[in-house]
């Protein structure tokens, strides 16, 4: 007689580390941020492949042409991105409790929206508005011809990255950075592969250039946001999707995703926003193709050796923070942004001694090795070895009031400090004198500096231990 088989167990959802509401501070904040720091270097790496390899193939258009179009893109996909920071707040929330069934409920949601605003949004009205953007920021004409294929690839491709962002900020939230980690080096891996044969040509692949870099990117991040979507169904994950839930829009969480995310989405336009307009001035200058390579490689990529280790040290913080006051530990999560900053201005010191004592090698590996393009490199690294100290402190102050719902206030905080500052600033001058680099890199420092010491202020104030989140918990069933 033939015995029964056996039934298959499903894959038992992992649960949240309680070391983060139980253990030491530093501990809870470094565990959460060197994985996400390591992940946004590794992934910052395929950025810097991307200008150094365009700027041999294509030259100084095609870094300022990406310098252009990721300003752009970035302006739009912030602002879309908005509703993860809201997820992000009641996922730590309710993870803080131990609510297994509610962080599945509102990553769903996020999910739904997503996929929505990327398919029927930003793909079609991005390629349309593509050519009015690239005017608006005035680029040169030669930047705009390379910028146009790149900046319409990436809109329409924006679901990946949008499904990447959404899991990073669910799962650090929860308290699981490793698999983002893991998903991030896979993207990453394979945009390198994609992009040395796409930029240059490899065998029968022609040599695309620019469109070459948007194409690898949006390849490897589509596939790797189906490869998040499966994770979230195999049930091998903190949150897990299941067919047993329900697939209907909820309004009453999409609404609060919205509330907390949408003054970091308002946030993130008006520090982009204000990235534009730092771009207008720049395109205004003498030397303005050379002004624009120099911003886009010194700003936009070698600050980022800096501002990838202090975004990871944000998220870490708003999820130590915000799993802590869900807990009912506001003392801890008083002390979790300076244990943040600390790590963070060690990195900044490194990091801005290079830029002062090696912008040769740096600049060089974009080819920007003589003349004018090298001399206003160099002197932009100078002004941000100071700057990104300030950038460290910020961030982190920033990530423990957007952690423990305080969304609105960064939101103010970034508009005097990142628009009205260096805007109002770099205006001023104009109407005085001819506006120089020195003035454009100057504004940037001073608003940096403003955004760091009112920050600090704000978090220090405490006004965020009496938000409350207004979504009914769920049933504590891991099984959910």
């Amino acid at each position: 007689m033939s015995e029964e088989p056996q039934p298959v167990e499903a894959p038992r959802q992992k649960k949240f580390d309680r070391r983060i509401i139980d253990g030491p501070l530093p501990h809870a904040v470094w565990m959460l941020a060197w994985p996400t720091m390591l992940q946004n270097i590794i992934g910052g790496l395929q950025g810097i492949v991307d200008h150094a390899m365009v700027g041999h193939y294509v030259g100084l258009n095609g870094n300022a042409a990406i310098g252009v179009s990721l300003q752009l893109f970035i302006l739009v996909i912030v602002f879309v991105a908005s509703v993860f920071s809201g997820m992000g707040v009641l996922v730590a929330r309710f993870a803080g409790a131990g609510d297994v069934a509610a962080v599945n409920r509102t990553v769903y949601q996020a999910f739904l929206t997503a996929v929505f605003i990327a398919m029927g949004v930003l793909a079609p009205i991005g390629y349309f508005a593509a050519p009015w953007l690239l005017s608006a920021v005035n680029a040169a004409p030669e930047v705009q011809r390379e910028a146009l294929p790149y900046i319409r690839t990436m809109f329409v491709s924006s679901i990946g990255m949008l499904i990447f962002f959404m899991m990073s900020g669910a799962l650090r939230a929860a308290g699981d950075v490793q698999t983002t980690l893991r998903m991030g080096i896979f993207m990453t891996a394979m945009n390198v592969v994609l992009n040395i044969a796409l930029i240059g040509g490899v065998g029968p692949i022609p040599a695309l250039g620019t469109f070459g870099a948007a194409l690898g990117t949006a390849i490897s991040s589509i596939i790797t946001g189906v490869g998040f979507v499966w994770l979230l169904f195999s049930g091998r994950l903190v949150i897990r999707f299941t067919r047993s839930m329900s697939f209907k829009p909820d309004w009453k969480i999409i609404r609060e995703l919205f509330r907390f995310g949408l003054p970091t989405g308002f946030q993130g336009i008006a520090m982009n926003l204000a990235g534009l307009l730092m771009l207008r001035f720049i395109g205004g200058l003498q030397f303005s193709a050379e002004a624009q390579a120099a911003y886009a490689v010194g700003y936009t990529e070698l600050f980022s050796l800096i501002t990838w280790t202090s975004v990871g040290l944000m998220g870490a913080t708003a999820a130590v923070a915000g799993q802590n006051l869900g807990a009912g530990h506001p003392d801890r999560t008083a002390q979790t942004a300076w244990v943040a900053a600390r790590i963070g201005l060690g990195v900044a010191a490194v990091v801005g001694a290079a830029f002062v004592l090696a912008p040769r090698v740096l600049l060089g590996a974009f080819a920007l090795t003589e003349g004018v393009g090298f001399e206003l490199g160099r002197q932009l690294l100078a002004y941000l070895a100071v700057s990104g100290f300030f950038v460290t402190v910020a961030l982190t102050y920033t990530g423990g009031l957007q952690g423990t719902g305080d969304t609105k206030s960064p939101l103010y905080i970034s508009i005097v400090s990142q628009v009205i500052i260096p805007v109002g600033l770099c205006t001023t001058i104009s109407m005085m004198r001819t506006l120089e680099a020195p003035d454009i890199w100057l504004a940037i420092v001073l608003g940096h500096a403003t955004r760091a010491m009112l920050s600090v202020i704000r978090f220090r104030q405490g006004k965020w231990r009496n938000i409350t989140v207004s979504i009914q918990k769920g049933t504590n069933d891991a099984a959910v």
